[in-house]
């Protein structure tokens, strides 16, 4: 087989491999975040989970099939590990960009709900007070 197809089904298997795991655990131990974002709703919370896995999914996935092809004919076994280091890092730095982007956006949403229940008054006004004139 040529050492170039070799390098393609390594770089697939290590890729999907790693795309799994990440969706897995963000979908894991993301949900708990996104529950406490979504003020206890755990239905709302695993729907929205369950959207952003796929999501995840769609464009990793998508980025590794494009990702695939190469211009270089590897030659050796040492082209080989170069090629996939290269690829297997660019993988790595899109999926870790991903994460930190999903996490930004969450904790935004989370910030803007925190800082709505603080604004507001713990019990409703009970009356009003005109202003005074001169005083």
């Amino acid at each position: 087989m040529d050492r170039t197809v070799i390098a393609y089904v390594i770089y697939l298997l290590v890729s999907i491999g790693l795309t799994v795991w990440v969706a897995r655990t963000l979908s894991r131990n993301g949900r708990v975040f996104l529950s406490d974002v979504l003020h206890g709703d755990e239905k709302l919370a695993d729907a929205v989970n369950h959207l952003l896995v796929v999501g995840f999914y769609l464009i990793n996935l998508g980025f590794v099939a494009l990702y695939l092809t190469g211009d270089d004919t590897v030659a050796n076994t040492r082209q080989v590990f170069e090629a996939l280091s290269t690829k297997l890092g660019v993988v790595l730095l899109v999926l870790g960009v991903m994460h930190l982007g999903n996490v930004y956006v969450l904790n935004r949403i989370r910030r803007r709900e925190v800082m709505e229940r603080e604004t507001q008054p713990p019990v409703p006004p009970q009356g009003w007070v005109a202003p005074t004139v001169g005083a």
